[in-house]
């Protein structure tokens, strides 16, 4: 009689800097979690980064925190080496890294995955398309407010891309690397059904509302999210509109755009549904609608609607309004004072970090033209597409 051997799970290896996360940084590990069954993340040190790339935005506890809140990294390892080691795959028993296909070069300019690629234990996804760290501090040194949503597209279910024509914004970028020039996200419905996992709450389940912005998804959220989460069992975000977020914040807020936000926050671990524009006040039809049992909101400032009245008024009367204490005095503009603070390396470390990237693919160039007969190793490549698959 036969018997049915046990497979081992194939744990898979990741890395990065993961400076100001967001949702391609998401997506690329969601893809990395598809190759196999349990997903370990290395993330670089302040060091590490300032030594090979310039300085990042975020510290690495900041970083750290960002990264084990998504829901597809099941560990994460602190100070991983700026280049891939296979003593680090070999240490932590994964079968082989995933990275993106994006150009990623140390301080000398070469390529951080070549002893994984050469050893034949390197598979690549596609970068998400339409978004970057260079991109996210762009917008806010420029000022700009070409991402911003109009309300008619968040009422068209979100079909439409950028209110602005793409290759007309990204004209105002010098970048011409396509890896860390800007360039718009477009997105789609299935992209959002990919992020949401579709769970819906079982019976019995204590549902939490938090409404906000959650604009630059920080660590300072995920605080939050994480003492919400301890008020219930279904944890339901509603994300305001850009029009709303702009009246009361001001300047170019909010950085990233609904569509934008609405990505960050469904990666988090802790939340499970978002309402993409939800209503500023919060209403009774709202509520009664997804059967909240809880409003959590953190301790902020004093929100206050159009007509000057309390957007939490109606669960203040029903009694279940709770105020939480994250924690954190981290905000989107504690990061944009950082981004305006350091304007000048910033923008040294993004033309230092493209010109590597040009001088690589001159070189990649060359090769080819030349007739170079490289030896390439298996790499899993996914056919052309947004990197949402």
């Amino acid at each position: 009689m036969m018997t049915s051997q046990k497979k081992e799970p194939v744990r898979v290896w990741a890395d990065g800097c993961y400076d100001l996360a967001h949702f391609g940084h998401a997506n690329s590990l969601r893809q990395a979690k598809k190759q196999g069954d349990y997903l370990i993340v290395g993330v670089h040190s302040d060091e590490e980064v300032l030594k090979n790339k310039g300085p990042p935005v975020m510290t690495e506890e900041e970083r750290y925190k960002v990264i084990r809140s998504l829901k597809w990294v099941d560990e994460v390892v602190p100070n991983a080496p700026y280049v891939t080691q296979l003593e680090t795959l070999d240490k932590y028993d994964c079968a082989f890294c995933v990275h993106g296909n994006d150009i990623t070069l140390d301080a000398d300019g070469n390529d951080t995955y070549r002893l994984v690629k050469e050893a034949g234990r390197y598979r690549e996804v596609r970068r998400t398309a339409g978004v970057s760290t260079t991109d996210v501090v762009g917008r806010m040194l420029l000022l700009t407010k070409s991402h911003h949503l109009p309300d008619e597209v968040v009422n068209n279910n979100m079909q439409s891309s950028d209110c602005c024509d793409s290759a007309e914004s990204a004209s105002c970028s010098t970048m011409r690397s396509p890896y860390t020039g800007i360039s718009h996200f477009l997105p789609s419905t299935r992209q959002i059904v990919l992020f949401a996992e579709g769970k819906e709450p079982q019976p019995g389940d204590r549902i939490v509302y938090c409404p906000g912005g959650f604009d630059l998804f920080h660590v300072g959220h995920v605080d939050f999210l994480e003492q919400a989460s301890k008020k219930g069992d279904y944890i339901i975000v509603g994300l305001h509109t850009d029009r709303e977020i702009n009246r009361t914040e001001n300047s170019n807020y909010p950085i990233m755009n609904l569509h934008e936000r609405t990505l960050s926050v469904l990666a988090n671990k802790y939340v499970s549904e978002v309402v993409i524009g939800a209503p500023y006040k919060v209403t009774r039809e709202l509520l009664e609608h997804f059967n909240v049992d809880i409003v959590v909101r953190g301790k902020t400032g004093n929100d206050v609607c159009t007509n000057g009245t309390d957007p939490y008024e109606v669960p203040k009367k029903m009694g279940i309004y709770h105020e939480v204490d994250s924690g954190n005095t981290m905000s989107t503009q504690k990061i944009v004072a950082r981004i305006i603070a350091h304007r000048i390396k910033f923008r040294e470390r993004n033309i230092k970090k493209e010109a590597k990237e040009l001088r690589n693919m001159q070189l990649m160039e060359e090769k080819q033209n030349s007739g170079a007969i490289l030896k390439e190793q298996p790499v899993t490549r996914h056919p052309e597409g947004d990197g949402f698959s």
